[in-house]
């Protein structure tokens, strides 16, 4: 410990000597038991000068009835695409709370910038969007804390738990990115970051330990039953746990499986009907639907015929008892390949190839080698004789669920679920390959089959009341959730006016829900419509175009109140459409650059501009 200053009135110099004196040679607790002790000696000092009461005699080494440590303040941000962050958010406040601290879980989306240089203790939990971007509902945050703004934060302590997809060349680069700027903005590690894959159960729970062993004590004893205080989430005890979920999800059956594209489609989209009867699950427009998908069964039996494996072998997963042939099937992801089962390979096989693309400096090679390279075709190009199955599935991550936005409302098809899904189908290495979701959606999933499915909540896409008016922009699969809207509205009665801008490849074979469109225009729940087929004229036109066309009328939208959707491809729509509308907003509102972003940024804080991307 280094000596302090002299604080200048108040001791004498000989005061001040005896105790830095004493406090350089402290050790961990005994400045808190002194702070007590002082504090006591203080209070009968000044009812002694008071009058009210007589000095009492101090032994020094008698116990105290100590003053309660400082409680620090605690915040639990998240930012999540998927529910994951604000799953382990809950987790993490519970834990506290059973400690005795009592703290605020606050999505980002929903949290105060200015409250950021009052924070004592934040712990951050954040998932990864794409290439190392934060996720969209910490989009706000992320741009405030990297900005020229962002306030100096000596006082605070934080930790971040980091989620992400390892197949992603800038794995975890959301959370990366909030280490490194809150270290430069003079802040302390409670902890250090956590990076967790897609399979990140124990990895977040040793985080959530560890960081909560280092919280400080609560004022107060006997406080062990307070709950997390939430905002923009529930209490631990407001929700019921749903009786499905991912862990536990609920065998829909199959209503309806119809490809709604045209004869001379470039590509297959299809509609699917699910009965959620007797489930109990109830979702909003505007939520997605968790689909756990199985691989398909020829690929399974490639690679047992490669590996030389026996379908029936025993094995354990996690403590659970399975075959290798039903772990291939159901549990684990034997398509796409991560790092990690390059590096497992190369330790198996010895493939000096393997071995050079481990590292950070390869990364770029790396990720280049996985675009190209399945399992499967690892497996085939490194082969290995004799693996242990054990060793083999050690290398390769559960298999995760797929998300789709739900294209139906509840209130027009009571127990139901509908999905738009777009068929993934593409040669690699002169094979045929498939999507897993998709492609078991195209292939096996015939009416009165089961499909697993669990509803994800997602309260950054909701609609308004009903009287405001909504603008809803989206390309293929992307105008699922505006079905459900509408169906909404139009189920509600609502009067507030709508405008759907759709775009697609081709008029006469893409044009998905066309006939539902035209009747809801003809009906007036749909007010107004617009779309643009890319590939139907001598130049492209997507939906963006359709915006700047109808400027002045999208300008006049959003002055008048209304809502702002945007759903499809985060890689070219999402940037696309947001360039589009600053550029609107710059040349009919008068604007620059910079006040028009300050213009859909406010849009964005305000809930009025909401994206859903994939």
């Amino acid at each position: 410990m280094t000596a302090f200053e002299f604080p200048g009135p108040g001791f004498t110099a000989e005061q001040w000597n005896q105790i830095n004196a004493l406090a350089t040679s402290l050790r961990p607790g005994q400045g808190l038991w002194l702070s007590g002790y002082f504090a006591g000696l203080d209070h009968n000092a000044r009812t002694l000068h008071t009058g009210a009461l007589p000095l009492a005699t101090l032994d020094p080494l008698a116990p105290l009835p100590a003053a309660a440590p400082p409680t620090r303040s605690l915040t639990i941000l998240f930012g999540s695409e998927t529910g994951n962050g604000a799953g382990l958010a809950k987790a993490l406040g519970e834990a506290a709370a059973r400690l005795g601290v009592e703290p605020t879980a606050v999505d980002m989306a929903d949290y105060k910038l200015r409250r950021l240089k009052d924070e004592q203790d934040l712990l951050i939990v954040t998932s990864t969007h794409g290439e190392g971007d934060p996720p969209l509902s910490g989009k706000g945050f992320f741009e405030f804390v990297e900005g020229r703004k962002a306030p100096r934060l000596p006082d605070l302590r934080y930790a971040i738990l980091a989620l992400g997809d390892s197949t992603y060349e800038h794995y975890c680069g959301a959370g990366k990115r909030l280490d490194r700027r809150l270290e430069e903005l003079g802040a302390a590690r409670l902890a250090a970051r956590v990076d967790c894959d897609v399979d990140y159960d124990e990895d977040a729970a040793g985080w959530i330990k560890a960081v909560v062993a280092k919280l400080t004590p609560p004022a107060q004893a006997g406080n062990g039953g307070a709950t997390a205080r939430a905002v923009g989430m529930g209490s631990a005890s407001a929700t019921p746990t749903p009786a499905f979920d991912k862990r536990i999800p609920f065998p829909a059956t199959v209503i309806e499986n119809l490809v709604l594209t045209g004869r001379g489609s470039s590509k297959e989209t299809r509609h699917i009907e699910l009965s959620l009867a007797g489930s109990g699950l109830a979702f909003e427009p505007g939520d997605a639907l968790g689909v756990l998908p199985r691989n398909d069964p020829r690929l399974v039996e490639s690679l047992l015929d490669m590996l030389r494996l026996s379908a029936d072998t025993p094995l354990s997963l996690k403590e659970r008892k399975t075959t290798l042939a039903d772990a291939l099937g159901e549990a684990l992801e034997i398509t796409a390949a991560t790092p990690r089962f390059v590096e497992h390979w190369a330790e198996a096989s010895g493939a000096r190839e393997l071995y050079g693309l481990r590292g950070e400096e390869q990364a770029e090679a790396r990720a280049a080698f996985l675009r190209s390279h399945h399992v499967i075709d690892i497996v085939r190009r490194f082969p290995v004789q004799g693996i242990d199955p054990q060793t083999f599935v050690a290398g390769l991550r559960p298999l995760q669920p797929r998300l789709y936005s739900i294209a139906s409302s509840l209130a027009a098809a009571p127990d139901e679920a509908h999905l738009t899904v777009s068929t993934v189908r593409y040669e690699l290495h002169g094979e045929p390959r498939s999507g897993v979701a998709s492609g078991h959606f195209a292939g096996r999933a015939e009416p009165d089959t089961a499909v697993s499915v669990y509803v994800q909540e997602n309260r950054h896409f909701r609609l308004p009341g009903d009287d405001a008016p909504i603008l809803m922009i989206g390309a293929g699969t992307g105008v699922a959730p505006y079905r459900a809207f509408l169906q909404e509205r139009e189920a509600r009665g609502a009067t507030g006016r709508s405008w759907l801008v759709f775009g697609e490849r081709n008029f006469h074979s893409d044009f998905l829900y066309q006939i539902e469109w035209q009747d809801l225009l003809k009906d007036g729940v749909l007010s107004r419509m617009n779309v643009a087929f890319s590939r139907d004229g001598a130049a492209k036109t997507y939906v963006q175009h359709r915006l700047i066309e109808h400027a002045r009328d999208v300008f006049a939208w959003l002055e008048e109140g209304a809502h702002v959707y945007v759903c499809g491809d985060g890689a070219k729509l999402a940037p696309d459409v947001h360039a589009a509308l600053r550029t609107i907003v710059q040349q009919q509102g008068g604007r620059g650059k910079a006040a028009a972003d300050d213009y859909l940024g406010a849009l964005q804080r305000d809930h009025r501009y909401q994206i859903d991307v994939y």
